[in-house]
């Protein structure tokens, strides 16, 4: 039991360091646990624990840590096609003047569901989840046209969805 919690405490303590521009250092326990999380987002701590070597509590603070850095999240995905929302689109907007307004804004819409600021064709990409093809249209031509600076919008409506996947963060 003391090797465990010293294991935790220099395992904690290695977790915490900061690189000088702020963002969280992760180590290889740290990855482990997101990359068990990822798996399955209800996997009990204990079994984590078991499977990266550490303590169920330890793991427990871990996870806390990394949910309060803004790290990680733990939701539940759902099909949006399943739960009413049959339209889906990417769509790319030029901006005269400041994108960092028009990507506050769109970030305040809660049909989009993703906005990047880019450098190429668009200056931002906003990916949208509708009821309809008439909600996809208000909420294009009435709600992101309307947003002074927005020079010129296009649309990529989904026409199916072939892969959706979060396994991204840890390899």
């Amino acid at each position: 039991m003391q090797s465990e919690l010293v294991a935790s405490r220099s395992a904690d303590q290695r977790d915490s360091r900061e690189p000088r521009n702020g963002t969280p250092q992760l180590d290889a326990v740290s990855l482990a646990i997101i990359e068990q999380l990822q798996e399955d987002g209800r996997r009990p701590y204990a079994a984590i624990g078991k499977a990266v070597g550490l303590s169920e509590a330890a793991v427990r603070q871990r996870v806390q840590k990394l949910l309060d850095q803004g790290v990680m999240q733990i939701v539940a995905v759902t099909d949006p096609l399943t739960v009413g929302f049959r339209r889906q689109a990417m769509v790319g907007i030029n901006v005269e003047g400041d994108v960092e307004s028009i990507a506050d804004a769109l970030t305040a819409m809660p049909e989009v569901e993703y906005v990047v600021m880019t450098a190429g064709s668009f200056d931002v990409l906003a990916e949208i989840v509708c009821e309809d093809d008439d909600h996809l249209l208000d909420v294009i031509n009435k709600r992101i046209r309307a947003l002074s600076g927005v020079r010129s919008t296009e649309s990529f409506v989904y026409l199916k969805l072939k892969k959706q996947t979060y396994m991204w963060g840890t390899r």
